[in-house]
């Protein structure tokens, strides 16, 4: 089973970092994506989706050091939807990317690092953000195909 999301798109906000009892941080901001496109009309419209990212851990100090509004990002993890209670009591959903991976898109003249993983085209670094399920290796007989 596969639950994979990939994202190429800008910082909506501050990231807010905080750091729990155990020492442990974690980052979210919003990251806008858009897609431009032509109407039935032949106009040019443009739609802007906002995404909920979470990260953990090392990868949430790159993003407390390097990551502001603006800052351009390919953020790779899983989503993940949550139940929660508002503070008047009522039941509250929210959909999040939870990242394990990021590149900052940024170009080296704009005064951004480029942390996340080198030179834009280089493979994204894996920051092991959140924790993962262990998983026995797979076996040819446990292929699909």
């Amino acid at each position: 089973m596969i639950n994979k999301a990939i994202l190429v798109g800008n910082v909506g906000n501050e990231p807010e970092i905080r750091t729990l009892d155990n020492d442990t941080k974690v980052a979210t901001f919003s990251l806008a994506t858009s897609e431009r496109y032509q109407d039935k009309s032949g106009q040019r419209q443009e739609r802007t989706e906002w995404h909920r990212i979470v990260a953990w851990r090392g990868l949430a100090g790159i993003i407390e050091q390097y990551v502001h509004k603006g800052t351009k990002l390919y953020i790779e993890g899983r989503i993940t939807y949550r139940q929660y209670k508002d503070k008047d009591g009522n039941d509250r959903f929210t959909t999040e990317i939870v990242a394990n991976e990021m590149k900052m898109l940024d170009s080296r003249n704009s005064g951004s690092s480029n942390t996340g993983g080198g030179s834009v085209g280089e493979p994204a670094t894996n920051y092991d953000s959140a924790p993962q399920p262990t998983q026995a290796p797979l076996e040819a007989d446990d292929l699909p195909f």
